[in-house]
């Protein structure tokens, strides 16, 4: 008599499987999850720096014979035309900083959150930093006194 035993999967294999896998995809969606994350605040880091450089370009290259700025809101940032802000005027660019990533620090000397840049040199009329996080990642961005945007 051949002793033939049935085929297939028992439940102790397929509890198996399911316990392995569990460990599997409890290791990898954190890291795909922080990755996204990062992904995000670089892009608000980028989104911010070439608001500041496109102003800076607008002013130097006086286009509609004006200055330019950029303010900063915890989600935003607007570049406005000329040296006042103003909220509503219909020529202001508004770029949004995608969430979880937000400008978490507004450190600009005298304690705004607008900067304009000077016609004749580029200058900003002020300087200081903007820090842009989310909840695993901090990125200052520093603005030098001749207008140079740099990222730490």
């Amino acid at each position: 008599m051949i002793n033939r035993y049935k085929q297939g999967i028992t439940v102790i294999e397929l509890l198996i499987v399911i316990a392995v896998l569990g460990i599997i995809f409890s290791i990898i969606i954190p890291q795909f999850s922080k990755t996204r994350e990062l992904q995000v605040l670089k892009s608000a880091v980028s989104d911010v720096m070439s608001s500041l450089n496109k102003a800076q370009s607008r002013t130097l290259a006086s286009v509609d014979s004006s200055s330019y700025g950029v303010h900063f809101q915890v989600d935003k940032v607007i570049i406005f035309k000329g040296i006042i802000f103003v909220a509503d005027a219909s020529d202001n660019e508004t770029i949004n900083i995608i969430s979880p990533a937000t400008i978490s620090t507004i450190a600009l000397a005298g304690g705004g959150a607008n900067l304009f840049f000077n016609r004749l040199s580029g200058a900003p009329s002020v300087t200081g930093s903007i820090v842009v996080s989310s909840t695993n990642f901090i990125k200052t961005i520093t603005i030098s006194s001749t207008g140079t945007v740099s990222v730490d």
